[in-house]
């Protein structure tokens, strides 16, 4: 089973894959003439501006929420996959995708406000609502749908809550009792027991509890982590220069000890850092369509600030934690013969990556260390699963109506419950690759609709400059002007 699942986690994230997702952030920052860096000033400004109307959450609800599926595993176990299977180098291709991919973030988002819909006291949106209105393809925005509720429903949520479980496992030492009845036997997660009952509470209440949850969470979590992340950097600011030359040398195989690596190293960053920020991923712009704006390119902007976060913030604090401590080491990889290659940097035998940033952190807090880690995660997870819960939530509104509707949505309830809860007792091995698998499908679907749909993204992104230029701090859309049609929100807002 784990050998099917792995075959087909590396045909999802071919070469040809990796080079899409290169491709299409390159491609839209030259576009928008590089929006990351000439607008950073309105992604902060944006931020914070409150609520355009009672429908909906405001930006930096939506914004945490986005957060709060992007910041989860992969900012600390990602992290330290990648770094095993990649060495240090894989680090700077992370930044690479994120730097480029918060592009590709930003169009995503800006077409999910586009073609936003009202659904009662909320909006609903996302890759298959405009998919289905901006490309006129249904049977193509179904797919992407069924492919989201697979992903975000059943493969990704196991992924957060068996980090949780193996991290508390590290810090307190205790698995999982197993009961016989009979010839069969059952094995009971507390853990598991323990997230599933918060998250029905939360999950239950709909979009605007889960948004006023991540907005309380998240800052919470987000500034701990990196709190202690300042607190190590500055006992070891001696090293900086250091450990960023090795990532550097690293990533184009100028060091010796990981020569020859290169490939490995962009493969790793890149799949790992797509898992952690998700741009281009398609999960992202079902939270920006919430959000109640004036502008497309205002949510945009905010959830391009968002990649910035997950992965330049919190997936480097980690990357540094762990390099400055040395508590790493490099997997082997084989090569077409069957050779070993010569990588292996074996620092600290015996320990899996998920317990990497546990042992970098028990370096300097040994009474605190692996336990701050494991509530960190605790935290980190759960939020990522909330937001998981509303895009499958998401995409089966897309899919069915009314009463059936509603059917449906507690029928995923309960399976993504169930899946949750799994994750805790198998394998971590099996986890990840069923999450690789769920997030390379949704982003192969959504990269090519985004990429198809650049044209109606640079005329939101070119009215929202030319506005600005004008000295419009909060521009108006109007998608008639534009000659964009389907968006049908934005025609009817005033009526």
């Amino acid at each position: 089973m784990e050998n099917i699942v792995k075959s087909i986690s590396n045909l999802v994230w071919s070469d040809v894959f990796i080079f899409l997702c290169l491709f299409t952030g390159v491609y839209f920052s030259i576009r928008t003439k590089f929006l990351q860096v000439t607008y950073f000033r309105d992604m902060l400004r944006l931020l914070f501006a409150k609520k355009q109307s009672d429908k909906g959450i405001s930006s930096f609800q939506a914004f945490a929420l986005a957060i709060s599926g992007r910041v989860g595993t992969g900012n600390i176990v990602g992290v330290a996959t990648a770094i095993f299977m990649g060495g240090p180098g894989a680090i700077f291709w992370m930044w690479t995708i994120a730097f480029f991919g918060s592009a590709s973030a930003y169009v995503e988002a800006a077409l999910a406000q586009v073609y936003k819909q009202k659904d009662g006291e909320e909006f609903r949106g996302g890759p298959a609502y405009y998919i289905e209105k901006g490309l006129g393809v249904k049977w193509y925005a179904v797919i992407f749908a069924i492919v989201t509720i697979i992903s975000t429903g059943l493969l990704l949520p196991g992924v957060q809550s068996n980090a949780v479980s193996s991290t508390l496992f590290n810090a307190f030492n205790f698995a999982n009792p197993v009961f016989e009845i009979g010839s069969i036997e059952l094995t009971l997660s507390w853990v598991g027991l323990g997230i599933v009952t918060l998250l029905a509470v939360i999950i239950i209440g709909g979009v605007k509890r889960l948004g006023q949850a991540s907005e309380f969470i998240v800052p919470f979590m987000a500034g701990a982590y990196i709190l202690m992340a300042i607190i190590i950097i500055a006992l070891n600011i001696t090293q900086v220069p250091a450990v960023f030359r090795l990532i550097f040398s690293s990533a184009f195989s100028i060091d010796a000890t990981f020569g020859g690596v290169i490939g490995m190293a962009i493969a790793w960053g890149v799949k790992r850092g797509i898992y952690s920020n998700e741009a281009g991923q398609g999960t992202a712009p079902h939270a920006a369509a919430a959000a109640a704006v004036k502008h497309p390119a205002q949510q945009g902007l905010v959830q391009a600030f968002s990649v910035y976060v997950d992965t330049l913030l919190v997936c480097t604090a980690t990357a540094l934690m762990i390099l400055f401590t040395g508590m790493y080491n490099v997997g082997e990889t084989f090569d077409t013969a069957g050779n070993a290659t010569a990588y292996l940097v074996d620092n600290i035998s015996g320990v899996n990556p998920d317990g990497f940033t546990q042992a970098a952190i028990s370096h300097h807090f040994p009474a605190i260390g692996k336990q701050f880690v494991a509530l960190a995660l605790f935290f980190f997870a759960f939020t990522t699963i909330m937001a998981y819960y509303y895009y499958a939530e998401t995409n089966v509104a897309y899919i069915f109506k009314g009463t059936c509707a509603n059917i449906f949505i507690w029928i995923l309830r309960f399976l993504f419950l169930a899946a949750t809860y799994f994750g805790t007792i198998r394998s971590a091995s099996l986890a990840w690759d069923l999450g690789d698998i769920g997030v390379g499908l949704m982003a192969w679907v959504n990269l090519i609709a985004i990429l198809l749909m650049s044209k109606t993204a640079m005329k939101v992104w070119n009215d929202y400059v030319k506005k600005r230029k004008n000295g419009i701090m909060n521009p108006d859309f109007n998608p008639k002007e534009l000659g964009i049609k389907n968006a049908d929100f934005w025609e009817n807002r005033g009526q």
